[in-house]
């Protein structure tokens, strides 16, 4: 199977069962096992589990392979092995604790064009606070 097609399967997939704050990360370039990272959010263990199951049904339909599932039975956070691409599905609570984006975050791809509008627009500059003195460590 095709990595493109792997990687839409799975992002389907996750949408399919309402999971959010998707991201995918090219790891190609990178020295590791596989060329995809998916990390994706559900909002209860209910819910990570059915994302889960919903990614390996989706995968098996498409005639691809999973090789493993791991994390099932506590349902925080679980991982779903399809050789190139690895999914993992996790509360915000765990995803923000264990910050996988800063760990794969070599380059994401894009899932979905954003408007010209939205691209083109420059960065709002923070502006600086006065008034308030610069505190200084004494020294001893």
């Amino acid at each position: 199977m095709d990595i493109r097609k792997k990687q839409s399967t799975v992002v389907d997939a996750l949408e399919d069962v309402k999971g959010f704050d998707i991201v995918v990360f090219n790891t190609a370039k990178m020295p590791t096992m596989f060329e995809r990272v998916v990390i994706a959010s559900g909002t209860s263990n209910t819910q990570v589990k059915a994302l889960a199951d919903r990614v390996r049904e989706r995968i098996e339909e498409a005639g691809g392979r999973v090789y493993g599932t791991e994390g099932e039975k506590g349902g925080e956070w679980v991982l779903v092995d399809l050789g190139d691409v690895v999914v993992h599905i996790m509360h915000p609570a765990v995803r923000s604790f264990y910050n996988l984006e800063e760990v794969w975050g070599a380059k994401a791809v894009r899932l979905k064009k954003e408007p010209p509008a939205a691209r083109d627009k420059p960065a709002a500059k923070k502006k600086a606070k006065r008034g308030a003195p610069a505190r200084r460590r004494a020294r001893r």
